[in-house]
């Protein structure tokens, strides 16, 4: 039996992470900022953080904020899995990263270049967007009569337990450094996206197309973000919304 930490393990991706790696009878640490016993803030590290890793072997970093600190919080989860001995770091990252010039992306990336400059063995899976993400966007935005969108962009979801799935899997194999992407099974329209989660959830809106300037909204129009050649998930978005909203 394997000791694994789950970083971010209460979020959407970690907690189904940590279930699959019990399932499979391992001993699955939980840490994030209001997880107990392991109640830490990877942005400012300590003690807590050494305490959280000791005896742990592989560690699995979901732990990730838009509002950034990512590269802060992977200095110090790095530098603690040197001292522990840690052998293995999977870490989930995006597709086009290294393509789209968004900030949150940029950090992504950054992190990548930082685990494999570490010296630890590593795997980095890169995967599309989640459903529950086009969701919460779209939730958003219909909050008003019409829901602008970004003029021809498309995107891929993927469904979250199938990536939990993979991560799960590469965490109990050998460092296996950048691994094939992780695409949803659809390449889709943002408004046919948006239509269905209309349908889904019984709202009437109208959708009309926002065009953006910009080097990020041509890297999104240019499907920099998108893997169509790694279209292997199975879970379609309506299938989603179907289990999510019945």
């Amino acid at each position: 039996m394997t000791t694994i930490l789950v970083t971010g393990g209460t979020g959407t991706l970690g907690r189904q992470v940590a279930a699959r790696l019990r399932t499979h009878g391992h001993e699955v640490r939980v840490l994030s900022r209001h997880a107990r016993p392991y109640g830490v803030d990877l942005r400012a590290g300590g003690p807590e953080l050494d305490a959280a890793l000791v005896r742990v072997r592989t560690v699995v970093h979901c732990a990730s904020s838009p509002r950034g600190g990512d590269e802060e919080a992977a200095e110090h989860l790095l530098a603690a899995a040197r001292r522990a001995g840690v052998e293995h770091l999977v870490y989930i990252s995006i597709v086009g990263v290294d393509r789209v010039p968004y900030g949150y992306y940029r950090a992504k990336y950054a992190v990548e270049r930082r685990i494999e400059r570490s010296g630890l063995g590593f795997t980095i899976l890169r995967t599309t967007q989640f459903h529950d993400l086009l969701v919460s966007l779209f939730g958003t935005l219909a909050r008003s009569p019409v829901i602008p969108l970004p003029a021809r962009v498309f995107d891929q979801p993927v469904e979250v337990t199938e990536v939990a799935a993979r991560l799960a899997e590469l965490a109990l194999s050998a460092p296996s450094g950048r691994v094939p992407d992780l695409g949803g099974p659809e390449v889709r329209s943002l408004p046919s996206l948006a239509r269905a989660y209309l349908r889904a959830t019984g709202r009437r809106r109208a959708i009309t197309g926002l065009p953006l300037f910009g080097p990020t909204y041509r890297a999104f129009r240019s499907g920099e973000h998108l893997a169509p050649e790694r279209a292997v998930g199975k879970g379609t978005f309506e299938e989603y919304l179907g289990r999510r909203f019945g």
